[in-house]
């Protein structure tokens, strides 16, 4: 049982042996990597996610990070493997099919209260990638998170307004920002996409930041790649630093 994070708080019950049994990894304990949709490939530097590895997503709200790290589990769920997220607000049926998810392999846990940090410890190691919005971080649960990610070889993605909220180590940031809309003009018109730019910053020293262009979403509901997809960035404070809108 993963410890329950501050006083006061019930501890949620475990995993239900059924659901656990039907949502044991399908792919090969030898595989280290776990697919994801091309557009999202060039900001790993796997270009896959790798298996009990953190990744952090930041951005400020509207920014379109939930759109992302719903994303990154599409390709897993396509391809018979078993996801969670856990906090995130409903996405709606359509927005997340139309992300490639398939909703029959993603167990959605929206309102875990306090408790989240024991829902999404339980599912480590039960799914394949867990996606997690946490309401407030402390230092003990983000790193024991962190260590039963790897552990369980799962992947964890964490999703945040900003960067240095999560105090723990990532081996991957992706951090959203430069958002704008296309379709409304004066007021008026529907939304047709989302234009971000995502700069990918990875734990390895050798691996320098690097910014890409994504529609998220694009006008038909996918994550697709923009113009200048990946451009190297120079080192400057302003490039570590989402855009606020």
């Amino acid at each position: 049982m993963f410890a329950s994070v501050g006083q006061g708080v019930r501890r949620r019950p475990a995993l239900p042996a059924e659901l656990a049994a039907r949502a044991r990894p399908v792919s090969s304990a030898a595989s280290r990597l776990l697919p994801l949709p091309a557009a999202l490939v060039p900001l790993f530097p796997d270009g896959a996610l790798r298996r009990g590895s953190t990744t952090l997503v930041a951005g400020s709200s509207g920014a379109g990070t939930t759109t992302l790290a719903l994303a990154l589990l599409s390709a897993v769920s396509a391809t018979g493997g078993w996801c969670a997220a856990v906090g995130v607000a409903d996405p709606g049926v359509v927005a997340a099919v139309e992300l490639g998810l398939d909703l029959r392999r993603v167990v959605f846990v929206p309102r875990p209260a306090g408790a989240w940090a024991d829902a999404a410890g339980e599912l480590l190691g039960a799914v394949e990638a867990v996606v997690v919005r946490p309401p407030g971080i402390r230092v003990q649960a983000a790193r024991r998170l962190t260590a039963r990610a790897r552990e369980r070889r799962t992947a964890l993605v964490v999703l945040a307004e900003d960067a240095s909220r999560w105090p723990s180590e990532r081996d991957v940031t992706l951090t959203v920002g430069d958002v704008a809309w296309e379709g409304a003009g004066e007021g008026h018109g529907r939304l047709l996409g989302r234009r971000v730019a995502v700069i990918a910053t990875a734990r390895r020293p050798a691996e320098p930041p690097t910014v890409h262009r994504l529609w998220l979403p694009s006008s038909d509901g996918t994550v697709t790649a923009g113009r200048s997809s990946t451009t190297v960035l120079a080192t400057t404070s302003a490039a570590a630093t989402p855009a606020r809108t």
